[in-house]
């Protein structure tokens, strides 16, 4: 156990997981962005040097410090997310200290975890304890540790994750609950942080903020009277009997088991300096280089029996010639593309699960024919030049849902890493249909898959439709995700040393949108068929 100690001033905290606003009703992706100003790796999007590190365009937030891969060549899970416990007595500034780290750290997809939002539901005559701030909150049976375990343990194997949110002036959980996905660090706070033994397993860093009990009181009078509606008599009340008796008894003695002791909370800056080099360098062993692996894979075996490309028909074949022709005006290149991508949409959907039906028709004959299985359909399209094979999803798709996906490559890396995140709720129940234009070695697409994965989709429920695959991307995706159905118009042989696509279609985003490649749009597949 390390001590650390210096003086400074408190801040006030702040809760990262925040809902999306657009009204609807799909989930949002939730991250704390590093503050304005600070230095940026390279990537695919251009932006000022003042401004801060995302994009607004319409409804859609997207940030440009993006998330690299969290899982290996092979798509299975191969780095964890990396999870601080912040323990401390009530008021002690936990969600402060969380917050300095998290302010130092300067990395994206950092998640702020509150213990909480994870008090127990309470029956009628607990209400009526609580009511009368009779209610022991300060005990270690107040908190649902089987829903918190559960939750950490999935946020830390990189899965969506749903949070409770408790309502501290009824003392019951709302309706709404917060998904969360995809931390790179957890920090979790709360005053039964060390309280489990499981939990405990599952903290790479334990921390304890150790401050003044007299401090603590006033903070704590402070924030139930202005933040909680309580009166004065019934907050000192609950302290006396609950508070300082659980400090004594529970919280005061895990001090012990914690890795670094801060007094003082958040001014104790030569602490937070030392716990954030910790940090980065846990972050910087786990960097993972999934690209230059499957870029360089020799690729042998015969194309698997999971891909299926449309038949090469005259009508196909001379659609390809128009859409690859560098003379092809860009309205000839839009029509056409269009044209073949309701072929493919079509195409894709004969390999979607059905079942025999028999109905009457108006000559009072019965016909069997075969109808859906009863599973919904949604459409994931991979920004920003999937979003373009939407319109022929809808076209034979009635009422389909559609979610986004922004996958845009690292400059610095050449690895690709995820920006933002729109998916449907209960996606989990639904074939999904992943759409994106160009796939060449296939890490955007199998980054695509795992976001899917991660949010419990079954693997033999995704199909995969480009409308032009190398036999590289064919075989990385393939090999890594075996179940998920691979659909596409052609499949090229090979990749020039840029990973370009060759003979290939060229960058299709540029082409169908009229770009020049500059755009902040573009994404890893959409730059010349990578």
């Amino acid at each position: 156990m390390t001590l650390l100690d210096c003086t400074g001033a408190r801040i006030s905290g702040c809760w990262s997981l925040r809902s999306d606003r657009s009204g609807s009703g799909e989930d949002s992706l939730d991250r704390l962005l590093p503050p304005a100003g600070a230095p940026r790796r390279k990537s695919a999007t251009s932006l000022s040097k003042t401004e801060p590190p995302l994009l607004r365009t319409g409804t859609r937030t997207i940030y440009t410090a993006g998330r690299p891969p969290w899982y290996d060549e092979h798509g299975a899970q191969s780095k964890e997310a990396f999870v601080i416990g912040l323990c401390g007595g009530s008021a002690s500034g936990k969600t402060t200290v969380a917050n300095k780290i998290i302010e130092a750290l300067d990395v994206p997809w950092v998640v702020l975890l509150s213990m909480d939002s994870f008090y127990k539901v309470l029956s009628p005559e607990e209400q009526n304890l609580a009511a009368s701030n009779d209610y022991n909150f300060d005990h270690p049976g107040a908190f649902d540790f089987e829903l918190l375990v559960a939750t950490v343990r999935k946020l830390k194997q990189g899965k969506s994750v749903k949070i409770p949110v408790y309502d501290f002036t009824t003392h019951g959980r709302q309706k709404d609950w917060k998904n969360v996905y995809g931390a790179s660090v957890i920090i979790f706070e709360g005053i039964m942080s060390f309280a489990d033994k499981e939990l405990l397993q599952l903290l790479d860093m334990k921390i304890f903020v150790d401050t003044d009990s007299d401090i603590r009181l006033v903070r704590r009078l402070r924030r139930d009277i202005t933040e909680r509606g309580r009166d004065i008599e019934g907050v000192i009340k609950q302290y006396n009997k609950f508070v300082k008796p659980a400090f004594e008894q529970y919280i005061e003695p895990a001090m012990r088991m914690a890795d670094i002791v801060v007094p003082r909370g958040g001014g104790n800056m030569v602490a937070i300096d030392l716990i954030v080099q910790h940090v980065h360098s846990q972050l910087e062993e786990r960097e993972l280089s999934v690209r230059a692996l499957l870029a360089s894979a020799q690729q042998t075996q015969p194309l698997p029996q999971t891909l299926s490309v449309l038949e090469s028909t005259p009508q196909v074949r001379g659609l390809h010639t128009i859409i690859r022709d560098k003379e092809t005006s860009r309205d000839e290149f839009i029509f056409y593309s269009k044209r073949l991508m309701r072929l493919l949409i079509e195409h894709a959907l004969t390999f979607l699960p059905s079942q025999p039906c028999i109905v009457q028709t108006p000559q009072g004959q019965e016909y069997e024919g075969r109808s859906n299985n009863g599973k919904g359909i949604t459409g994931v399209s991979v920004l920003r030049a999937g979003e373009t094979m939407e319109p022929a999803l809808r076209a034979v798709c009635k009422d389909v849902r559609i979610g986004k996906i922004l996958i845009q490559t690292n400059l610095d890396s050449g690895e690709p890493e995820l920006h933002y995140l729109r998916l449907p709720k209960d996606i989990s129940d639904d074939h999904v249909i992943l759409m994106d234009s160009t796939v060449s070695t296939g890490a955007a697409a199998m980054m695509a898959v795992r976001v899917l994965l991660d949010h419990e989709v079954q693997e033999d429920r995704i199909v995969l439709v480009s409308l032009l695959m190398a036999e590289l991307g064919v075989h990385s995706v393939a090999y890594a995700f075996p179940k998920v159905k691979i659909i596409t118009t052609a499949v090229d042989k090979s990749l020039d040393d840029l990973l370009h696509v060759i003979p290939g279609i060229g960058d299709f985003g540029d082409r169908y949108f009229g770009t020049d490649g500059s755009d902040s749009w573009s994404d890893e597949e959409d730059q010349p068929s990578y």
